[in-house]
This record gives C-alpha cells, sequence and structure tokens, in this order.
C-alpha cells in the first residue's frame, strides 16, 4: 500500500470527503469497525467543536464526534 499518498482523518478539511484506506491498531480500531468505518467507506469532515476537540464525521448516513487522537489513527485518500 502506498501510504505516501494517504492523509490523516484530522487533516481533512470541513466539507470534503475522503475514502478510509487503513486504520491503525488501536484501543479504538475494533469499535471503529463496529460502528461501521470500515475500509473503503467515504467520510465527510461536518465541523469542529469550538475547541477543535472532538471533530464530527458523517459516514454511512450518520454523523459521529471522534477525539482528534483517535482521529488520527485514520488514514484516508481525498
Amino acid at each position: 500500500m502506498n501510504t505516501k499518498r494517504l492523509i490523516p482523518l484530522t487533516h481533512l478539511p470541513i466539507g470534503e470527503t475522503g475514502r478510509v484506506k487503513y486504520i491503525e491498531d488501536s484501543h479504538m480500531k475494533r469499535r471503529f469497525l463496529d460502528l461501521g468505518l470500515t475500509p473503503n467507506t467515504i467520510v465527510k469532515t461536518e465541523r469542529y467543536s469550538p475547541s477543535g476537540n472532538p471533530i464530527a464525521y458523517r459516514f454511512r448516513a450518520t454523523i459521529i464526534a471522534i477525539r482528534r487522537e483517535e482521529a488520527e489513527n485514520i488514514f484516508v485518500s481525498r
């Protein structure tokens, strides 16, 4: 896999979409997969909280807020 073209989910600007390519092993990986955030899922950055953490993302017809430190483990292609 060419990881040079991938960016962490936190670097996806508001209103832009990306396709999940890889989720690093972390204590939240299983939870993300259970929520439907699987490879090839389209994700859109919806908004930042006032403090910038967490960040709201839309995927599979729902919006969830993910802490910045957890979203850093999710890599997407634009």
